[in-house]
């Protein structure tokens, strides 16, 4: 985290807003050319030996257009609700942040595919393509499940309405989901082992680098969180946080300006008394209750 505040510090100038929208855009064109022509998607997977043969390098970025799914209600319904994911993680994490977390699943998911590349090579002694011979493990679907798993884990209790109808927490879709992710780790190949790992591994970073900070000085008699709620504060005088040498600390992980000049500081509306918390707990937290 203090890594990632000195290069949004330094680069954070070049952060792209918005970010989620290109991905949407690349997911329904992804759709409707699959609906038109399918074997045109055969040119965007994202597949080595085309790669390093035949020097196709848009392959690296062309196969988030390949949707994992060509379905009428995948092209009415994921757009909204995945830019719905990416929009509120982008106002929590700020346009940096969530640069980062999503290239690095797209890193991270092109060098899974190389990894299986070389170690078939190993095996086979053969230069070959995935789709000729196992068809290509790797799709949007675990980037887009990166993504829902961190808007889970930062609001776990926020409710989502299935067909518009049924009202299920978050969290409970997220558990539905890890154990879906679990069973095909335990009974697909090798193949699709490294593909899971990989095209998750930018979630499985936050989440033990998010864990670790959560449970630094969580306060006690804290009620699980409901919706997000902050008010903006100007920096001029704090009540209860005063001190000789800062003028914010963040309540659950006791950082203060000085630990981090970039850091913004709200109050919690959601609180009982006054508690100031910083960008990285202020939607995250569990609210503190007196009653």
């Amino acid at each position: 985290m203090h890594l990632l505040s000195k290069m949004e510090r330094k680069f954070g100038k070049y952060a792209i807003p918005n970010l989620m929208i290109y991905f949407i855009g690349a997911y329904v064109v992804g759709i409707l050319l699959g609906m038109i022509n399918s074997e045109a998607l055969e040119y965007l997977t994202l597949d080595p030996y085309y790669i390093v043969h035949g020097l196709q390098i848009w392959r690296l970025v062309s196969w988030i257009f390949v949707p994992y799914s060509t379905s009428l209600l995948t092209l009415i319904f994921m757009p909204l609700f995945y830019w719905f994911l990416g929009k509120t993680m982008e106002q929590v994490w700020g346009s940096f942040r969530f640069n980062i977390y999503m290239f690095s699943g797209v890193i991270f998911t092109d060098l899974g595919a190389f990894i299986l590349y070389f170690m078939l090579k190993a095996l086979t002694d053969m230069w070959i393509p995935f789709g000729a011979t196992f068809g290509s493990p790797f799709s949007t679907y675990y980037l887009n499940l990166s993504l829902f798993l961190a808007f889970a884990m930062t609001f776990p209790e926020q409710k989502v309405y299935i067909y518009f109808l049924i009202p299920v927490k978050y969290k409970w879709m997220a558990i539905i989901y890890a154990a879906l992710v679990v069973y095909s780790f335990i009974f697909t190949g090798w193949l699709g082992r490294v593909a899971i790992i990989t095209s998750l591994l930018n979630f499985f970073i936050f989440f033990f680098s998010t864990r670790k900070m959560a449970l630094k000085g969580r306060p006690r008699g804290a009620t699980p969180r409901t919706m997000p709620g902050a008010k903006d504060v100007k920096f001029k005088t704090v009540v209860n946080n005063a001190g000789p040498n800062y003028r914010h600390k963040c309540t659950i992980c006791g950082r203060t300006e000085r630990d981090d000049p970039t850091l913004q500081f709200r109050f919690c509306t959601k609180c009982s008394g006054s508690h100031e918390y910083c960008q990285d707990h202020l939607f995250t937290h569990e609210h503190i209750r007196l009653d």
